[in-house]
């Protein structure tokens, strides 16, 4: 029998491999001689640099970067020596946890750390580039990152540009000569699961905003830098790209990416199966087993697990999801390729104590168990 384990982090709990490898020590406690492949899955999001890493024999890296209210963070990358893959979550060195809530105002934050991470990884030898935009702090379009890679953007007066939202405005014409001449080589993958235009009532600053602390007067200002911003590149660089779905991602960092270095914005589950040829181990696969921490209808509409199961049941195989604690309307999961869910909670405990190390190992293990006596036990 060959199982398959691609299960996400219960976040705060077990990472991807740790929960991973409790499945497999409850699968060997049934079938001892199981033909077991652990594959680390992440979205994107927050974990995926940990999830690759550690899953993938990658190195992890640590690095002082401009933080998003311009003070020093130290923001942690992947690298994947094999494919000379960085692998980046912009919110290590851009992320809203690093400001404080009474300094959240994305006229001042910058994406500038971002850049320094990229920059620091070609530096590594780094070619290839996974990076997750979830949970930015910043409405800047980008440009702090490109700054921080050389590229020049000039005002009125042809003087460089500051840090922050408020500089997009300023923003009269852009000069790439000094950019990294290395970034020629490099090719980006975007982890982006929004679809939302760079401006206007469903772009970066309307809809994002407001939670990163902008008041509707900055909307406003937010706004109206980012449309003169898409003015100047499509004026300098020739390219009319702001309504392209997903360049609004993390305050027009998406734009960014977009419009000046060799990048794709794809789906981040996508892009992680592809990067672990994660179908590949399906292909033959009798069981494949799934999961995150909470499974419920938001997991259906798309989330990890559900790309696993699609892969799965292309290839005509069972697939079964562990997750920390399920919903009642976690069934939507069953009409996406699970053919059967079960939460590891089974018996009264507060939710800090099933979130200890040591119980969500013990509780994942025994879970496991019981599921494949039940599968043998129906053989």
């Amino acid at each position: 029998m060959k199982i398959v384990i691609s299960i996400d982090s219960l976040k705060g709990s077990l990472s991807s491999i740790e929960a991973a490898n409790a499945i497999k020590t409850g699968i060997l406690n049934v079938y001892n001689r199981a033909d077991i492949k652990i594959m680390p899955l992440a979205d994107g999001g927050e974990g995926t640099v940990e999830a690759l890493v550690e899953g993938m024999n990658g190195q992890e890296q640590v690095i002082s970067v401009t933080g998003p209210i311009n003070e020093k963070v130290n923001a942690t990358y992947g690298i994947l020596k094999e494919t000379n893959t960085a692998i980046i979550e912009m919110a290590q060195a851009s992320g809203l946890p690093l400001v404080p809530t009474e300094l959240r105002n994305p006229l001042n934050t910058t994406t500038y750390g971002v850049g320094e991470i990229i920059k620091e990884a070609i530096e590594k030898g780094c070619r290839n580039f996974i990076v997750g935009i979830g949970g930015s702090a910043t409405n800047d379009g980008g440009v702090g990152m490109l700054q921080a890679l050389g590229f020049g953007f000039y005002d009125e007066n042809n003087n460089l540009v500051g840090l922050g939202g408020k500089v997009l405005n300023q923003i009269k014409s852009i000069k790439i000569d000094n950019r990294l001449k290395e970034l020629d080589e490099c090719n980006f993958k975007i982890a982006c699961d929004v679809n939302n235009p760079l401006f206007g009532l469903n772009g970066a600053a309307h809809i994002y905003g407001p939670q990163k602390g902008a008041t509707k007067e900055i909307v406003e200002e937010l706004d109206k830098g980012l449309i003169n911003f898409s003015d100047v590149v499509k004026k300098d660089l020739g390219k009319d790209i702001a309504q392209v779905p997903g360049v609004g991602a993390a305050g027009g960092l998406g734009f960014a990416f977009l419009g000046f270095l060799n990048s794709k914005l794809e789906s981040g589950i996508k892009i992680i199966l592809d990067e672990i040829k994660l179908e590949d181990e399906i292909k033959d696969a009798d069981i494949v087993i799934t999961g995150e921490g909470r499974l419920d209808n938001q997991t259906a509409m798309g989330k990890a697990p559900i790309g696993v199961a699609k892969l799965a049941k292309k290839h005509g195989a069972k697939v079964i999801a562990i997750a920390g604690c399920t919903t009642s309307d976690a069934v939507k999961c069953n009409e996406e390729g699970i053919d059967a869910y079960f939460s590891i909670v089974n018996r009264s405990m507060s939710l800090e104590e099933a979130m200890q190390k040591e119980n969500a190992t013990e509780n994942m293990i025994e879970t496991t168990t019981q599921i494949f006596n039940l599968i043998k036990a129906m053989k």
